[in-house]
């Protein structure tokens, strides 16, 4: 009976956001000049602007359902954006070089953080916040300090082709939030996860390695996060130590604003993914409107403390 309710209540809330988001685009639409919102080549940018964040949030919704935090995403989308572009000029290596070089980087990153919240026993916001520095450091040292540029016609292809006249960035995103939702749902692993955030102690006795399966939502949050680096240097044809500043944020926006409970234990890749329209939209049409960066930061800052808020009274209800 818990459960039959709880899935309604889901079910209710993700109706619910998505009612916001239908009324977000009208409202911008409204006010965008001569509708300029609701253009195809407008509706194709916000898909592709989405589409790096939505596959961060899609590996940050596995972290936050399990009770933690990752920090570094961030920064581990440019050590491994700087990777992959070391073994992506031309005609030297096979094209699935520079993308298993970034995928495996952050799949590192991520396992290193998940053994020293598991093992370590040292709390997650402190581990991946030193981890946010150290990549970030450790990328600036590989390129030396300046973009890695000089891709392959093939490597730059990766982001920027439209296969279909969509962009190959937001298929990607779609396949991967496909994937990541049924594994979630559909899984033993998934609801481990859950049972992980919910209650650490009963997972515990239930039988559950509860260390070893808290080293798993890292992993996968730092191989998203290294997809994204690869993909990231394919669309601006270049390796950046820089990229990926503040992407960590925007995830974490995506994934609050998409219902999943900062607590642990409660959330659906549904959700994440109209959080992370959403977060898209609301940037692309503040752009519209001409609204000054330094208030879509304020704007998004406050959209994240009142979607906190939400959680903690819908917790405590």
């Amino acid at each position: 009976m818990k459960i039959a309710e709880r899935r309604l209540n889901l079910n209710i809330k993700d109706a619910g956001l998505a009612v916001i988001f239908v009324v977000l685009i009208v409202g911008l639409t409204i006010a965008s000049p001569n509708a300029s919102f609701l253009s195809v080549n407008n509706i194709l940018l916000v898909l592709i602007q989405t589409s790096i964040n939505g596959i961060l949030a899609m590996g940050m919704m596995y972290v936050i359902i399990s009770g933690q935090i990752d920090l570094s995403i961030g920064s581990t989308v440019g050590l491994a954006g700087v990777s992959a572009a070391l073994f992506a000029h031309p005609g030297e290596f096979p094209i699935f070089v520079p993308i298993l070089v970034g995928v495996a980087v952050g799949a590192i990153v991520g396992l290193a953080n998940g053994i020293g919240v598991a093992y370590g026993a040292i709390p997650s916001f402190i581990v991946t916040l030193g981890s946010l520095t150290a990549v970030r450091g450790l990328a600036l040292m590989v390129s030396g300090g300046a973009p890695i540029s000089d891709l392959s016609p093939e490597f730059r292809e990766l982001a920027s082709g439209r296969p279909f006249g969509v962009p190959a960035l937001a298929i990607y995103f779609v396949i991967i939030a496909i994937i990541a939702g049924l594994v979630l749902r559909k899984t033993v692993f998934g609801r481990r996860i859950y049972a992980l955030g919910g209650n650490p102690q009963a997972a515990e006795v239930s039988g559950i390695n509860v260390k070893r399966l808290a080293v798993a939502p890292f992993l996968i949050a730092g191989t998203l996060a290294g997809l994204c680096g690869v993909l990231l240097a394919s669309r601006t044809f270049t390796g950046s130590p820089t990229a990926g500043a503040s992407y960590e944020l925007d995830a974490i926006a995506a994934v609050v604003i998409g219902g999943v409970s900062m607590a642990g234990g409660r959330g659906r890749a549904t959700g994440v993914v109209i959080g992370a329209l959403m977060i898209a939209v609301i940037a692309n049409g503040l752009d519209i409107l001409g609204i000054d960066s330094n208030a879509q930061m304020l704007i998004k800052g406050a959209i994240i403390v009142l979607a906190v808020l939400i959680d903690v009274k819908t917790r405590r209800k």
